[in-house]
């Protein structure tokens, strides 16, 4: 008889996020991200700025922490390409078409998991053209939502005039 408890399939794929997000260099938060398909890793992506250019781990500083802008808001003065941007640049399209994107988040100063949280209104349209039908979030160890993609389209929150635009 084999006593073995394995490690149930989301949280297996939420833990390799878990670990794609040590390779981050931001000084808020981490994120990691891993798109698969078909039980198969198509890609990952981390924080990071873009190749050849400094991380903010790199110069000491964060502009947009400098500049005291809440999390959120005016992502265009960060440095960074998201970790969900680099996995799906990171992939083709072809992989991506009906792919479940997983999200782990730890705060860059604590290095605790950041949970309840989701991609950015520019990440969201990325994910939303590649394709990717799910995308699930870890929230604590062993939990996490799960978000249908088509749900952003049909809510369509780029519609509302948000407060400080």
């Amino acid at each position: 008889m084999n006593d073995l408890v394995r490690r149930d399939k989301i949280n297996y794929y939420l833990d390799i996020a878990e670990t794609v997000l040590e390779r981050g260099t931001c000084r808020r938060r981490n994120f990691g991200a891993i798109i698969v398909k078909n039980d198969e890793i198509v890609s990952t992506g981390y924080v990071g700025a873009p190749r050849g250019r400094l991380n903010c781990c790199d110069l000491g500083y964060c502009t947009r922490e400098k500049l005291e802008i809440p999390k959120g808001q005016r992502y265009e003065l960060c440095r960074s390409v998201h970790a969900e941007a680099n996995a799906i640049i990171s992939a083709s399209r072809k992989d991506t078409i009906s792919a479940t994107m997983y999200l782990a988040c730890h705060d860059a100063k604590t290095g605790k998991l950041y949970g309840d949280v989701e991609p950015c209104a520019m990440c969201k349209r990325m994910i939303i053209n590649a394709g990717i039908s799910t995308v699930i979030v870890r929230n604590t160890k062993d939990d996490y939502t799960t978000i249908n993609v088509q749900s952003w389209v049909e809510n369509d929150d780029s519609l509302e005039l948000k407060e400080g635009y």
